[in-house]
């Protein structure tokens, strides 16, 4: 039997756990996720909402634009989910929020127009938007 996917926020006190599979794995380069990360991209993937499983602290929710939520850890502030109303049964995750990276591999980057120019990456994969 396979492992189930889990993870969390920094501090622990959030964890989830997947049972299902992942539908989609990329790099962010919206202006949006950089400034609800702190960093120059994110990388997140999409899994069903009812494929996760939350426990331990309630995450805290913050309405960051029309139609989309995002969620964090409210003691360390860890970002954990976005979702947006025009994918109601989707939910994306942050890669670094995964306790095994091994399984996990992005697929493209995503909103490339918008990425920081001293931002210089070495992979292959397709740059959209």
């Amino acid at each position: 039997m396979t492992e189930p996917i889990t993870g969390g926020c920094f501090c622990r006190g959030v964890r989830f756990s997947l049972s299902g599979p992942m539908k989609a794995m990329a790099h962010c380069h919206c202006e949006s996720c950089r400034k609800a990360t702190s960093s120059p991209f994110t990388t997140w993937f999409t899994v069903r909402k009812e494929d996760v499983t939350f426990s331990g602290l309630t995450p805290s929710v913050y309405h960051s634009s029309p139609g989309v939520t995002r969620t964090f850890c409210p003691r360390c502030g860890s970002p954990l989910t976005y979702e947006a109303t025009d994918r109601p049964g989707d939910v994306d995750l942050y890669a670094a929020s995964l306790d095994d990276h091994h399984s996990f591999k992005p697929i493209k980057h995503v909103f490339w127009s918008e990425h920081v120019p001293w931002v210089e990456l070495g992979d292959d994969l397709p740059k959209e938007g």
